[in-house]
């Protein structure tokens, strides 16, 4: 057994009775101390990198460095300092029978997350659950064996120091028999989310006993219209493909006007050198330098387009025609959709919600970011004065 689940639970019930100065402070010390084994840490990561073929798409994802280092306690802090998601009224009503009704968000209890080489997953994670008064299960992939450890061994080291159960946050093994476990922790696991490629989340819907919220991959889309500003649109397709080519809402596949055809040239010329083009090659996420065109004949094709090759992550149009802007905002069916603006946006942190456990592409319970508010779940408290039901 990989799971002690009566320390899981006690744990998860020792957290959720924390005040949210102490978990503030739990989390500024953790953050703190991200930093200061920060060396052990990149050691363990270049363990990690010499599996892995730097030609291979997940090498950048599953890379740290001092300033990624920084950048993961500093999502950490962010968490910290915003407003706890825990006992907000989210609806309120007194009956005629006096009966007074509240809906109020509490911790889902036990959350656990299987993901693939992004070590930095692993505070974000423990973070943003920790805020929202779970306790979590890591499950990581086997690339990220080493730096995973070493960044839970610090988590550890401040659960300590606060007086808190190690099992509030749970490493398991990066195998599949660990995974097949947490799978099927009924009574135990009250959430998974999966967080990685298509063929990860399918794996995980197919076979959970447990409730899960699919985190799923991204096959973006930019659409470049024929009243397009072409100065936006080259700033926006390159930052949408080039800032980090490895990540879900990076740009798979470029849609263009067929009246903009004779400019595409212009329009690609900041990729050239950096992006391997390709016709006829859709609905991949690609992870790479790479990018798929198509030549569209207009607002209608590109609709179809998404429709057939999109998963419902992230979508974005370029161009100066509102009516135009607010069809396709209309009619584009994913999490998030995009005018004038790069699908590189679509991050927790940028959205002003701290870090983030993945972009929800489902539409039960979440979508789109998924954050504090996000993890928690709900109970109606009723309060009376010994009414009676007929």
């Amino acid at each position: 057994m990989y799971m002690e689940s009566e320390y899981i639970k006690l744990a998860s019930r020792q957290l959720a009775a924390l005040s949210t100065e102490a978990v503030n402070a739990l989390l500024m010390d953790m953050a703190d101390a991200m930093e200061q084994s920060a060396d052990a840490i990149l050691v363990a990561n270049a363990h990690d990198l010499e599996r892995m073929d730097p030609a291979d798409p997940r090498y950048d994802r599953l890379r740290l460095t001092p300033e990624r280092i920084a950048g993961i306690a500093s999502d950490c802090r962010n968490v910290a300092s915003l407003p706890s998601p825990l006992g907000r009224v989210l609806s309120h009503r007194v009956l005629e029978n006096g009966l007074d009704i509240s809906r109020v968000s509490v911790p889902f209890g036990v959350i656990g997350v299987i993901y693939e080489a992004r070590p930095n997953v692993t505070l974000d994670v423990t973070a943003l659950c920790l805020k929202a008064g779970s306790a979590v299960i890591l499950k990581g992939g086997s690339d990220a064996e080493e730096s995973n450890k070493a960044i839970c061994a610090v988590i550890h080291n401040v659960l300590f120091e606060h007086g808190l159960d190690p099992a509030t946050v749970t490493l398991l093994p990066a195998t599949r028999e660990a995974t097949a476990e947490l799978l099927s922790a009924e009574g135990l696991v009250d959430l998974i989310i999966p967080r990685g490629s298509a063929g990860l989340i399918r794996y995980v819907r197919e076979n959970s006993k447990v409730p899960v919220i699919e985190t799923g991959a991204g096959v973006v889309h930019c659409y470049v219209d024929k009243d397009a500003d072409m100065d936006k649109a080259k700033r926006i397709v390159y930052n949408a493909k080039c800032r980090r080519v490895s990540v879900c809402n990076a740009l798979d596949c470029l849609l263009v006007h067929r009246d903009m055809e004779p400019r595409l040239a212009e329009l690609l010329a900041p990729m050239q050198g950096q992006v391997q083009f390709h016709y006829g090659e859709y609905g991949r996420e690609w992870l790479s330098h790479d990018l798929s065109i198509r030549i569209v004949s207009g607002l209608d094709e590109a609709l179809s387009h998404i429709r057939q090759h999109g998963s419902g992550h992230s979508e974005s149009i370029v161009t100066e025609n509102w009516r135009t802007a607010d069809r396709f905002l209309l009619e584009v069916d994913a999490a998030c959709v995009y005018h004038n603006a790069p699908t590189s946006f679509t991050d927790g942190a940028q959205f002003g919600l701290g870090a983030e456990i993945g972009i929800s592409t489902q539409k039960l319970h979440a979508r789109g970011p998924m954050a504090l508010e996000e993890i928690t779940t709900s109970k109606y408290i009723i309060r009376g004065n010994g009414q009676t039901r007929n």
